[in-house]
């Protein structure tokens, strides 16, 4: 699905000085993984998920999505693009304080081109264990509760890549082995999901790891026997 090759992310300090995010990464996801990509703070992992989701452009090398050029796709036609095969999951939920949950969950359906959206909202959020509270407001729902609209709004135009940039950082132990489950879930029926955590415990949830230090890839390997975040959760 997804190849990468030399990227590279150049920013400028306001002093002019430059910083490089990103060196010469080159990085193949193929359809149907879960990858993590683990590193610490300043490590270089959410500018390369923010390359992934065309959220940024690389300065230099080529990112090719089912062999297409990202680079060659005009300003509009990235947005359609996102908003059609690739679904975001953060750390921060990024839900609309006053719109319940099915509104959180269809408001990527409003630009959508699909013929029909009916029922599209309530069957994501049925996906993700929430059918019993679609009314709720994001102040109705608990934090693990919350991620899971939000999983579900990510899911609901059917991406093909979904992408989630430490998406357990703020729930607790019980929260997160749930949200992971989930994932894990959707990663089993054909999902490809690319996971950017801290967390190396989070991370052996997934079925294959790469690390990233200094804004390279210093280690990439499948996970023979991930755990299982759903009977570590009962």
């Amino acid at each position: 699905m997804i190849e990468m090759q030399g990227i590279e992310k150049t920013y400028l300090r306001p002093t002019g000085e430059a910083v490089r995010a990103l060196d010469c990464v080159s990085l193949r996801i193929d359809r149907g993984e879960f990858l993590a990509v683990v590193g610490s703070s300043g490590s270089g992992k959410t500018t390369l998920m923010n390359v992934l989701g065309m959220l940024d452009l690389p300065s230099n090398g080529s990112y090719l999505f089912d062999g297409q050029d990202v680079a060659t796709i005009g300003v509009n036609e990235q947005a359609r693009f996102r908003n059609k095969r690739i679904g975001f999951v953060f750390q921060t939920f990024h839900l609309l304080p006053r719109t319940s949950a099915l509104e959180n969950v269809e408001l990527p359906l409003l630009y959508s081109d699909r013929p029909s959206i009916k029922d599209l909202g309530r069957r994501a959020l049925e996906d993700v264990g929430l059918s019993d509270r679609i009314h709720h407001t994001p102040s109705e729902l608990s934090g693990g509760q919350q991620q899971r609209v939000a999983i579900a709004r990510a899911l609901v135009n059917e991406p093909d890549l979904l992408l989630a940039d430490e998406p357990t950082g703020n729930l607790d132990r019980r929260s997160a082995l749930e949200i992971m489950a989930i994932f894990q879930a959707l990663n089993q029926s054909g999902r490809t999901i690319v996971l950017v955590t801290h967390d190396a415990d989070i991370a052996a949830h997934c079925t294959r790891i790469a690390r990233i230090e200094n804004g390279r890839i210093v280690g990439d390997a499948p996970i023979a026997q991930p755990k299982s975040a759903f009977q570590e959760a009962q």
